[in-house]
């Protein structure tokens, strides 16, 4: 099995619920801390041996080009000269990282659309989709776990998250499930946001995919489903009905972030606040000084 080395990122989106904060500055490049979220994203691709980042864009979204680009000579003579020599490092390896890849989004409205967007750089490989505006935290990364199942099965295959709370189902695709091994599902069906009630399980499939390009012909032969919208998940189930094998991976030690949603995102904020290096302490003293009554 020839090994995925491309990982699509769609970052299209308006950004409608952090709105006005996303008017001119993309949700994906709302900080956790003090690195966005598209960073976390991009680094879990690479940590699991991705070389090519496509990132599917629309208007408003120069800030992550400029994000992922080498920085300019003003920037650099600055930190020179305040001898901020680390900084600068760090900066220059997020630009060297991988190979980027800028695409702009055409088509129809919906999560499928920014994939088949992407055909043309993709070709005829097999390729992973990560959303923008959420990540995974997990020992090793969620891609790199997914990338083992797919070299022992091929197909399709989904990461897999436990939704314990039954009233927060109707937010994912719900997988029904056949189990294979330890951890790993053959998909028999995906339901997109059923209600609770209709929920076939409690794993979401959701939030990253590797993807074989048969999607692409399944994706352009669609006809738009729930809210008029062009669904990834509709050109999923067109290729298991094709015989194509689709695989949930559950993920191992895996923490969900939804930083697309402003509770989960500010939840999210908190938590890597309390982690990092520079801020711990301080910031864990200060929060207990708060009347929380």
């Amino acid at each position: 099995m020839k090994k995925v080395t491309k990982a699509v990122i769609p970052a299209a989106g308006f950004g409608t619920r952090f709105l006005p904060q996303t008017k001119a500055m993309p949700k994906e490049m709302l900080p956790i801390v003090d690195k966005p979220v598209i960073q976390y994203v991009v680094e879990e691709a690479v940590e699991s041996g991705i070389k090519d980042i496509v990132i599917v864009t629309g208007s408003s979204k120069r800030a992550i080009e400029d994000h992922f680009d080498m920085p300019n000579a003003d920037l650099i003579n600055n930190l020179i000269q305040g001898g901020k020599e680390k900084l600068l490092e760090e900066v220059k390896r997020i630009a060297e990282m991988a190979n980027f890849i800028y695409v702009r989004q055409k088509g129809l409205y919906g999560n499928g659309t920014p994939v088949l967007s992407a055909e043309s750089v993709i070709g005829k490989e097999s390729f992973a989709v990560l959303w923008g505006d959420e990540f995974i935290s997990s020992n090793p990364p969620r891609l790199q776990q997914m990338m083992k199942v797919y070299e022992k099965y091929g197909g399709v295959v989904i990461s897999g998250v436990r939704i314990e709370s039954k009233d927060r189902l109707s937010r994912y695709g719900i997988a029904d499930l056949e189990p294979v091994e330890d951890r790993v599902f053959k998909i028999k069906e995906i339901i997109e946001k059923p209600l609770p009630e209709e929920a076939p399980s409690n794993l979401a499939t959701h939030g990253a995919y590797i993807l074989p390009p048969e999607i692409f012909p399944a994706l352009r032969d669609l006809k738009p489903s729930k809210g008029g919208e062009i669904w990834l998940v509709d050109a999923i189930n067109v290729l298991r009905k094709q015989g194509i094998p689709i695989y949930a991976c559950e993920i191992e030690n895996g923490v969900y972030y939804d930083t697309g949603n402003k509770l989960e995102y500010l939840k999210t904020v908190v938590e890597f606040a309390l982690k990092h290096k520079d801020l711990n302490g301080d910031f864990r003293e200060y929060l207990k000084t708060l009347d929380l009554k």
